[in-house]
């Protein structure tokens, strides 16, 4: 599909661009994205969200997360500029492989109980999941018209966590019979790879961004590919900028407390069976979570930096009452005085607490993760300086995420985890209330890009 050929078809038949389901249109771009997410990182969360990554000790788990996100910090800000050079095809398809390299390194620790093939593919993830997600935000946030960033998060979110929903009933129809401690079965990191293929297929599917026409006939943006030197320069900018510095606390904290959640509350209080049942709530509550969080984002003012205020004094709110729940429960056990594993099926009225608990924390990730998302977003339009933030957020996050599987291995109190967790949250507030103060413009048309996007000359001025 040429480029031409696109502005001949609008120029001749306006109808052409009305329809959502065209396949040059931002709707089934995003909608394409994620079915790649469902397939691949929606596949790791769920294999994730069993705690252990399925298997009773943790320690080969917490090591290769270690390994995968400490390499996902340094290309999670690199790949912002790799994806500027390399397109999408080659970043995303890349990206995706690493994911069935992960699966199947944990179906060969089931028979051979070695790590080093666990770790080793848990770094290499850590570079794939870099590539993958500077595509995914430089795409998500890029491709929408501005006014419906928030409607566009959702969809995606709402289509990527559906893979955790599937990747929950994966685990728990293999494995219904098995309601005291076990690993999951062979049976159980097969189908996770199953998908895992799927999507990194799939992900040939997406379109560079010159080729996506909105339904008002303007292109997402006028790029030529960058290249290494720029890049380079770009990236060392991204310490300096400010916007990015107040980004750091929610980006190092958005799944630091995974290692919490999963381990040491669904591994930790429910059997086998029941931790399969409990992600396909939690992911669903994400969601529920992320279409909450559109309408908020799109809908509720006009003026779209009111929005952002509204937007962060939600989940400060509801963070706060999900956290505070979380205290209550977990002054009832400990690393050295754990519960019986509670079961969906035999444990009556204990069981619903601790449920509903962590499908709010399902809930509060989705809302947290799209507020940072929709700020971002709301700092550029253009697909090159988004990749780059979206980039440098990923690498943050995992970094926070490589120190909190660390964390959890060195057998640090729940009560410590979970309080540590809290307050990188909640510090993180007020900072985006400042970012949305200072850089979130009501008219996207004063956004940083947006003359990028009008002059199509322009991009040769920063590239060779």
């Amino acid at each position: 599909m040429g480029i031409d050929g696109d502005e001949e078809t609008a120029t001749q038949n306006p109808k052409y661009l009305k329809s959502k389901l065209r396949f040059n249109s931002p709707f089934v771009q995003v909608s394409l994205i994620g079915l790649v997410c469902f397939c691949c990182p929606g596949m790791f969360s769920a294999l994730s969200g069993m705690g252990g990554s399925g298997q009773v000790d943790h320690t080969a788990a917490n090591n290769a997360n270690t390994a995968l996100y400490a390499t996902f910090a340094v290309f999670g800000v690199l790949s912002g500029g790799i994806y500027n050079i390399l397109g999408p095809h080659l970043t995303l398809a890349a990206g995706c492989s690493t994911y069935i390299l992960y699966a199947g390194s944990f179906l060969y620790y089931n028979h051979h109980k070695h790590q080093a093939f666990a770790i080793v593919a848990g770094a290499l993830l850590g570079v794939g999941a870099g590539l993958l997600w500077a595509g995914q935000g430089a795409i998500m946030k890029s491709y929408p018209p501005a006014h419906r960033k928030g409607v566009y998060i959702s969809l995606f979110w709402s289509i990527f966590n559906m893979g955790g929903v599937i990747g929950g009933l994966i685990p728990f129809v293999t494995n219904y019979n098995h309601s005291e401690a076990a690993s999951v079965n062979d049976g159980t990191y097969i189908g996770f790879m199953v998908f895992m293929a799927a999507g990194t297929a799939l992900s040939f599917a997406i379109l560079p961004p010159s080729k996506v026409i909105r339904e008002d006939g303007t292109r997402c943006t006028h790029i030529q590919y960058s290249n290494v030197s720029t890049e380079a320069v770009e990236t060392v900018k991204l310490f300096l900028n400010w916007k990015m510095l107040l980004i750091v606390p929610a980006a190092w904290s958005s799944i630091f407390f995974y290692t919490y959640q999963f381990n040491n509350v669904n591994a930790t209080l429910f059997n086998l069976r029941t931790r399969g049942f409990n992600n396909v709530f939690y992911w669903g509550a994400q969601m529920l979570g992320s279409v909450m969080m559109g309408y908020l984002m799109d809908f509720s003012f006009e003026s779209r930096r009111k929005r952002g205020i509204v937007v962060v004094c939600v989940v400060a709110l509801l963070g706060t009452a999900i956290w505070g729940g979380g205290l209550a429960n977990q002054r009832r056990y400990s690393i050295n005085d754990p519960l019986p594993p509670l079961d969906f099926k035999d444990s009556g009225r204990d069981f619903a607490g601790p449920f509903v608990l962590y499908f709010s924390y399902g809930l509060l990730d989705a809302m947290f993760q799209s507020m940072v998302y929709w700020v971002i977003g709301a700092l550029a339009d253009d697909s090159e300086i988004l990749s780059r933030y979206v980039g440098f957020y990923k690498g943050v996050q995992s970094a926070g995420a490589a120190a909190a599987w660390q964390v959890d291995t060195q057998k640090v109190s729940y009560m410590s985890q979970l309080i540590v967790n809290w307050s990188l949250t909640t510090i993180s507030y007020p900072l985006l209330l400042i970012l949305v103060l200072l850089a979130v413009k009501d008219n996207h048309k004063d956004e940083e890009g947006t003359a990028k996007e009008a002059d199509p000359t322009s991009a040769g001025t920063v590239h060779t």
